[in-house]
């Protein structure tokens, strides 16, 4: 099964941190494209670690945009 994820990346004291927005799993690397990879494979152990009682479900739900940043 593939699955596709949104991966914020930006610098932070001489690293690339990469995180996978919608399962909040982070890594982090010497340039984007290494943290990235690194992500990945964190991401693919992340899903072979799963046992037999949890489940991993999508969940789709509205946000007011406005009322988080306070704007009326």
């Amino acid at each position: 099964m593939k699955r596709t994820f949104t991966a914020r990346v930006w610098p932070e004291n001489g690293w690339f941190i990469a995180q996978a927005i919608e399962i909040d799993i982070t890594s982090q690397g010497e340039s984007e494209r290494e943290a990235l990879l690194n992500l990945r494979e964190a991401i693919e152990l992340y899903y072979e670690t799963l046992n037999d009682l949890e489940r991993v479900y999508s969940l789709e739900v509205d946000i007011d945009v406005s009322a988080e940043v306070g704007v009326a």
